[in-house]
């Protein structure tokens, strides 16, 4: 756990016991913006325009189309090259399962090419294996 996490937690603590609830969410806020990590809210909202979730460092975000399904990898605001590995969905669309293989398709990117159900509240498990790393399984639900 980093300093600035313990530092947050120990002055939560003491606000706590003086019943100071917003000094307890101002510490939180700070060590979470000195965590030595970007925090971009439109990271969150997809670069592409598709769905984001994260993993560890890695930001997979999906733009699912129902044409096309891209999966975008990112770290630390950086593209992940996907050359060399694998990928592959399950997408749960009401009572409809379908599974599907994704080729690299760029520097750091897998697609697929067919006829897809993406609506709106569509579960997809994506299974990723990148070269010398270990192998993700993310989730995400489509909007």
């Amino acid at each position: 756990m980093s300093k600035s996490i313990v530092n947050a937690i120990l002055i939560g603590l003491i606000a706590a016991g003086s019943g100071t609830a917003s000094i307890v969410a101002s510490a939180a806020e700070k060590a979470h913006k000195e965590d030595g990590h970007k925090h971009d809210d439109k990271a969150h909202k997809g670069h592409h325009g598709g769905v984001v979730s994260q993993v560890g460092h890695q930001e997979y975000e999906l733009v699912a189309k129902p044409d096309v399904l891209t999966l975008y990898i990112s770290s630390d605001e950086k593209p992940v090259p996907t050359k060399g590995g694998t990928a592959s969905m399950t997408l749960l669309a009401g009572a409809d399962k379908a599974t599907v293989k994704l080729e690299p398709a760029g520097d750091n990117r897998f697609e697929a090419k067919g006829a897809f159900k993406v609506s709106a509240g569509t579960k997809v498990l994506a299974a990723v294996n990148l070269p010398g790393k270990k192998a993700e399984q993310v989730r995400f639900t489509l909007k």
